[in-house]
Formats: structure tokens, sequence, C-alpha cells
């Protein structure tokens, strides 16, 4: 594998390292600005706000310019959204930075997973994509904790800046091992002719996937912590080593969903959705001891990652007149997944289900998700049947009518 993706996965640890540390995070904020929990957990969704609508923006208004320069140009903006976290006097301003910090991340990725393909033959495409998330993953198992590690004994402020830090390496290290020549703008019909290709009902099938599938993941990962706590019996000291251990699931799972979909695309995702049904079905059971809850987390983050990488790739499958808007459009969709995954979940719980509750809902999510997955294929198989007999009719040779005399 080219050595330029590990570029990629520096800026993709450095915006998941970001994207998680608030979480942790929240108690030395708010008593630092001097607000409640409640009100700094905004902090989280200006975050998720500024992915929902940087993605799709920042990548069609960006798609004519050479794609190492805009990689470039986002990881600036996340600088100095970080930078200006790190420094910001009151609350207020901070959601500004926060807002600022989640714009670049999904066109990043967006653009980020192209980049990935062209430097690779066709049957390496998704290991290539899965590559560059997986300095996402990783950043789950070391940056997050690390970061909030820094944060707890010098300051959460320090901890941002750290994270600046990163971005600037990220920076560099796009400058020096992305060739130009896999980076070069395709030629498009500016900002209409790139949104032209979300108006399509494939693609908003696929994104409908994501939404879907990954709602599953996140309406059991939101409350996971008192699932560990109140029914496996863990101390909440051990919560942060447990949710390291959800990060290792998704490395694994992220770099065997890669090397699976080179080899059938379709069959991974269907794969993965139903081992993440599955998973999360069990989840109740396996919350009655420590061991089994542990192998849980683990589980949770395989099943979810194998069905990433080809979720990325089908979304610009559908749309590869703008993949890099599509891309990042599917970006926006994990976090709309994230926003409202955690919301069901939330339900579950407050109908008096049970601490376990939320990861059943989660169970009926990824049957969603499998259910929306199988519309798109059956709509993809009447496309290509539709097109397949347009294409016998146009070289089937014009019989001329003969006239019968009487």
């Amino acid at each position: 594998m080219p050595l330029a993706l590990l570029a990629l996965a520096v800026g993709a640890f450095g915006i998941g390292t970001t994207e998680f540390v608030m979480m942790g995070l929240l108690p030395d904020v708010a008593a630092d600005l001097h607000i409640s929990i409640p009100t700094a957990g905004h902090l989280v969704s200006a975050y998720a706000l500024g992915v929902v609508i940087g993605a799709p923006l920042l990548a069609a208004l960006t798609a004519r310019m050479p794609r190492r320069t805009v990689l470039m140009s986002l990881m600036v903006l996340f600088v100095v959204g970080n930078a200006l976290s790190a420094f910001a006097p009151g609350n207020e301003s901070l959601l500004a930075a926060r807002f600022l910090s989640g714009l670049p991340h999904g066109a990043f990725f967006g653009v980020g997973a192209v980049v990935a393909t062209t430097m690779v033959p066709p049957e390496r495409k998704a290991r290539s994509v899965s590559l560059m998330f997986l300095g996402l993953t990783v950043a789950n198992i070391a940056g997050v904790p690390a970061a909030t590690l820094v944060g707890q004994h010098l300051g959460w402020r320090v901890a941002f800046l750290g994270v600046s830090a990163i971005g600037l390496v990220a920076i560099a290290s796009l400058a020096l091992l992305i060739p130009a020549d896999h980076t070069r703008a395709t030629p498009t019909g500016g900002l209409r002719g790139e949104l032209a290709a979300l108006r399509s009902l494939p693609v908003w099938l696929a994104l409908g996937t994501t939404v879907a599938g990954f709602g599953a993941l996140f309406s059991a990962y939101s409350y996971v912590t008192p699932m560990l706590t109140d029914a496996a019996g863990y101390a909440g000291s051990s919560v942060t080593l447990l949710l390291a251990l959800f990060g290792v699931g998704a490395t694994i799972g992220n770099l065997l969903g890669g090397r699976l979909a080179d080899h059938a695309m379709r069959r991974t995702l269907f794969g993965g959705l139903t081992s993440l049904a599955v998973v999360l079905a069990l989840f109740p059971l396996m919350m009655r001891a420590q061991w089994s809850g542990a192998l849980a987390v683990v589980l949770l983050g395989v099943a979810a990652f194998v069905a990433g990488t080809p979720l990325n790739l089908m979304v610009m499958e559908k749309a590869s007149s703008a993949p890099s808007l599509a891309s990042s459009a599917n970006q926006a969709a994990f976090n709309l997944a994230n926003a409202g995954g955690a919301w069901i979940g939330g339900l579950a719980l407050a109908a008096g289900f049970g601490v376990t509750s939320p990861a059943t809902a989660g169970a009926v999510l990824a049957v969603l998700g499998l259910a929306v997955a199988g519309v798109t294929y059956t709509v993809d198989r009447h496309r290509a049947a539709t097109a397949h007999e347009r294409i016998i009719a146009t070289h089937i040779p014009h019989q001329p009518q003969t006239l019968t005399h009487h």
C-alpha cells in the first residue's frame, strides 16, 4: 500500500481525537467555564452540527480544486478551530470554535476516500479506504485516552493545543507524501453539477442505509457506560479501558471490512449489518457477566466497522460523477446516525425498558438498515436490467416490413 495513505491516516487520527475527546473532558470544561454538564454537552452537538453542514457544503465548493490542496486547506481549518477552542474565553466562543472544528471533518474523509482509491488498483480500493479510516479507529484506542489524560492533569486547553499540533503534522504529511498527480480535481458542472449528483434515488438509499445501520451502533454505544456499570457490574474506573476495547474491535472490523469488501462489497455490507443486529440482540444476555460484557463491547466495534468501508464505497459508486461530495455526504449521514441513534436509545431508557434496552432498539435499527440495503440492491438490479434491455434493443437491426398483396 502507498505510504501516502499514512498522511490520510494521520489526519483521520487528529479528527477522531478531537471528535470524541470532549466527551471525556466535559466535567473539566464545565467546571472551568462555570456551566452545568448538560450545558457543556452542547459542545458535542455543536461539533456534530459543523460536520453535518460542512461535509457536503465544503466538498461541493472545493470540487474544482486539486484534492491535495483541498485536504491541506481542510486541515488548516481544523488546526484553527482547535486552537480557538484552546483559547476560548467563554462558553459561547467555545461553541463557535467547536462548530468551526467540525466543518472540515466530513469533507476531509470524503475527499480523502476518493484520493485513497486513486492511488491503488481497483481490486484494492476498499482496503485503501479502510487504511485511511484506521486513523479514526486508532484514535479511540490511543488518541482520545491520551488527550483526556492530558486534559485532566494539565488542563483541557492544553489537550486542544495538542490536537492542533497533530493537525500540523497532518498538513506536513499531506504535503510530503501525497503526489500531485493523484489529486487533480474532477471536472464538474460547478456547485449545481455537484449537487445534481445527489438527486439519484440509489444515492439516497445508500445514505439511508448508513443512517439506519450506524444509528444502530450509536443507539447502544451512547449508553454503554451504564450498561457496563449497572448490568455487567464494572466499576466506573474501568470504563475508560473498556471503551479502548471498543476501539480495538473497531480497528479489527475496519481492516477486515476493507479486505472483504475488495472481494465482495455487497455481501460484506449485508454480513456486517447482520452481525451488528445479532450482537445487539445478544447484548442484554452478554451484559449479565463482566467477561461477556467486555466481549460484547469488542464485538460491537468489529461488527459495526466491518460495514463501514462498504457503506462508503457504495455511496461513492452511486454518485460516480461527484464521488467527493457523495462520500462527504455519507460522513454527514454518520453524524445524523450518531444523534438519531442516541435519541432512540434514550427513548427506550425513558420508557422504562431497562438499562440494556438501547441495544435492543439498536438491533431493530440494524434490521431496518438491512431492509434499506435490500431495497437498494433491488433498485440496482432493476436499473441494470433496464439498461441491458436498452443496449440489446439498440443493437438489434431493424427488420423492414414487407407488404403482402392479396
